[in-house]
């Protein structure tokens, strides 16, 4: 089936990735392959992106969508976190630009089947890896409900965190939660009618993203990749990064700014032993969001923040 997805802010990313011919790219996360091709029209005749994703789908979109270009592309099914890796099977040292787009693709919600939104009836699943173990209907049926509400206020920063976790327990004492509807039903229910209707958000939103971010270990795994990212760049390579939500950017913002201080060693060190030498430069001092325009015609780039930093 076609894979549906509408490229952020890419005449920022383009700009900042400052993609040339000859050189090396990776893109991390090449959902609908919007900025793939981009990238790939900037790097021609001799240069080579290597794209990345974990979700399957898009990984056979991609192939497709970029057949033309193939000479010119090496697609990894994986999740960016595995860049080290993947960079020593295919015998390079560094690259000249990283984009990674966090976002979760319009294909995802809408076409996936796997639950990741609310307005569908489909298996509670999350997953965009289907080759990870957990799913999002594992966590709800078997979390206390202690976890739960930890849950739903770290990675969701949803207010009433503990009370939605209280009736979910109580709802699948009755019979598993297994479908998506049936359990933004819950959270709707849960909660009173003037918190029913007056937010701005379905009132499922921050339920369903604590657990996508979850299953898929979205944060840790940003950690682990954000950790190692100056020794992934060439001299004067570029890294950019299109986040969504606050739990996400503050872990890009923290990550440049510690590697572009002169001293990276702890705090608590009564020496330095890094040498003092900063290992990237913040390109962009605060994060870039999308103009008016571009949200007006393509409402899910409204969170976006797009952060730039340029290795030393």
């Amino acid at each position: 089936m076609p894979y549906h997805h509408i490229a952020v802010m890419p005449t920022e990313t383009m700009a900042y990735l400052d993609c040339r011919p000859g050189k090396i790219y990776v893109d991390g996360t090449v959902g609908g392959a919007g900025h793939t091709r981009l990238i790939l029209e900037r790097i021609l005749p001799d240069g080579l992106l290597i794209g990345m994703d974990q979700d399957m789908d898009a990984v056979e979109n991609a192939r497709a969508v970029c057949k033309s270009h193939e000479a010119n592309f090496r697609l990894v099914h994986g999740n960016f976190a595995t860049l080290p890796a993947v960079l020593s099977e295919f015998g390079l040292p560094g690259v000249d630009g990283i984009l990674l787009d966090l976002g979760v693709s319009l294909h995802q919600f809408e076409k996936s089947g796997r639950g990741f939104s609310f307005k569908h009836d489909e298996p509670l699943d999350m997953r965009m890896d289907v080759r990870a173990g957990t799913r999002a209907e594992d966590m709800i049926n078997s979390f206390s409900e202690a976890a739960l509400g930890d849950l739903f206020k770290t990675y969701g920063e949803e207010p009433m965190a503990y009370r939605l976790a209280r009736k979910i327990v109580m709802a699948r004492k009755h019979n598993p939660i297994r479908s998506s509807k049936r359990l933004a039903d819950i959270v709707c229910e849960a909660l009173p009618p003037k918190m029913r209707y007056g937010r701005k958000l379905h009132p499922a939103t921050r339920v369903f993203m604590a657990l996508r971010i979850a299953v898929n270990k979205e944060l840790e795994r940003l950690e682990e990749f954000i950790s190692v990212v100056p020794g992934l760049l060439n001299p004067e390579g570029r890294i950019c990064v299109l986040t969504f939500h606050s739990l996400e950017d503050r872990i890009v913002k923290q990550g440049f700014q510690r590697f572009s201080k002169a001293c990276t060693c702890p705090p608590v060190w009564p020496k330095c032993q890094c040498q003092g030498k900063p290992l990237l430069r913040m390109i962009t001092r605060k994060a870039l969001k999308p103009s008016e325009q571009e949200i007006i015609a393509n409402p899910m780039a409204r969170s976006a923040k797009l952060r730039v930093a340029g290795k030393l």
